[in-house]
């Protein structure tokens, strides 16, 4: 059997270090062509020594680099080439930010499938991305939990579709007052109760910002009406999402808290090999599955995230931009935490929504989102 040739984006953050501990574990199925990693040089000379990509990319030079005959690139140049590099048969984009838009374009115009573990590429761009990605016939397969789950329930029968619900842990803030969350340090915001990730991602689900972009990233993925997208807290975790059909049936895919599961899903597609598994689900032990109503008072980023999907354009560029420098701020202690919606509100409302964007207006409105941003911590 042929083994599946891949290359990750993003190979020393949280999703790529656990995309390649799935890799090990399913020895002699893939061959890694390219790690690109951001600036943790001792991690990727350790990951080249055991994994022997033909190529590794870091994001600036650095003579602490052991490439150990791989090919060394650098920077945006290094990640276009690895995903204009036709031996590839799925590229696994793992960084976080905007950074994960262009090499995922890249990887479509050269017909290679992407397995997608960033939301900011769909969020900025998914009526360009999904478009794109439909007319090459690349597949676009989501790692995030969420939407993993979702493409699980619905297996092909997108007809038949009436309603997604996106499950979300609550955060650490869900039992928080709102005096509370005012206050909240940098520590508290990034202790999340359930799930292990990199630092801007967690403040995100501090702040139910990411569950919004979530809610963005799944119109995008499964061409679904806002109207008919609905986010339930679910604060154990043991639901991922789930799917309602058009007979009133609902498919909902449940498992512990891993990202190994849907990372695996989405680069064996369409096999399900066992692979890794850290434990099985035990109902028994389980015992409570709870629900809420999400609360859009004490967490106004999720809403502001919904009316800027419905808005479309360059509405979403723009909240993503403001948003994404807004926690930037707040992870280097120059704002707090509620700071982030004021900040990412006050800049959303200034702007002039540009419809139908082309892909070097997203750019070009991305740019000047965070600069406008940046100015306000200055």
């Amino acid at each position: 059997m042929n083994k599946k040739r891949i290359s990750i984006i993003g190979s020393t953050g949280s999703i790529g270090t656990q995309s390649l501990e799935v890799i090990e574990k399913l020895q002699n199925k893939f061959e890694i062509i390219a790690l690109a990693g951001g600036s943790n040089v001792e991690l990727l000379n350790k990951q080249i020594e055991k994994f022997k990509p033909k190529y590794v990319c870091l994001a600036k030079q650095n003579e602490r680099l052991n490439p150990q005959g791989a090919k060394t690139l650098f920077g945006d140049e290094g990640l276009q080439e690895i995903c204009s590099n036709k031996e590839n048969d799925i590229i696994l984009v793992a960084v976080s930010g905007k950074i994960g838009l262009k090499p995922t374009l890249t990887a479509i115009e050269n017909k290679i499938d992407i397995a997608l573990a960033n939301k900011e590429t769909l969020v900025m761009a998914g009526d360009i991305v999904m478009k794109r990605a439909k007319e090459a016939g690349v597949k676009i397969l989501p790692v995030d939990s969420e939407h993993s789950a979702i493409f699980q329930c619905i297996d092909g029968h997108y007809d038949k579709v009436d309603r997604l619900i996106i499950t979300a842990s609550g955060g650490p803030f869900l039992h928080k007052s709102i005096d509370e969350i005012r206050h909240a340090t940098v520590e508290q915001a990034l202790a999340h109760p359930r799930w292990n990730m990199g630092k801007k991602i967690t403040v995100d689900s501090a702040t139910l910002m990411n569950k919004g972009l979530e809610v963005i990233e799944a119109h995008h993925l499964f061409d679904m009406s806002y109207d008919n997208i609905n986010v339930v807290i679910h604060p154990q975790s043991y639901i991922h999402s789930a799917v309602e059909f058009n007979d009133g049936s609902i498919l909902a895919q449940i498992g512990v808290p891993s990202m190994h599961i849907p990372i695996q899903y989405a680069i064996c597609y369409p096999e399900r090999p066992s692979g890794i598994k850290s434990r099985s689900f035990s109902f028994i032990d389980a015992q409570c599955f709870e629900f809420l109503k999400p609360d859009f008072e004490k967490f106004p980023c999720m809403a502001l995230a919904f009316e800027a999907g419905r808005t479309g354009g360059s509405a979403t560029t723009c909240m993503n931009a403001a948003n994404e420098e807004a926690v930037f701020a707040f992870l280097n202690g120059k704002i707090t935490l509620y700071d982030i919606y004021t900040t990412v509100e006050k800049i959303y409302r200034q702007h002039n929504v540009v419809n139908n964007p082309s892909i070097e207006d997203i750019f070009e409105i991305d740019n000047e989102i965070r600069t406008k941003t940046k100015e306000l911590f200055n």
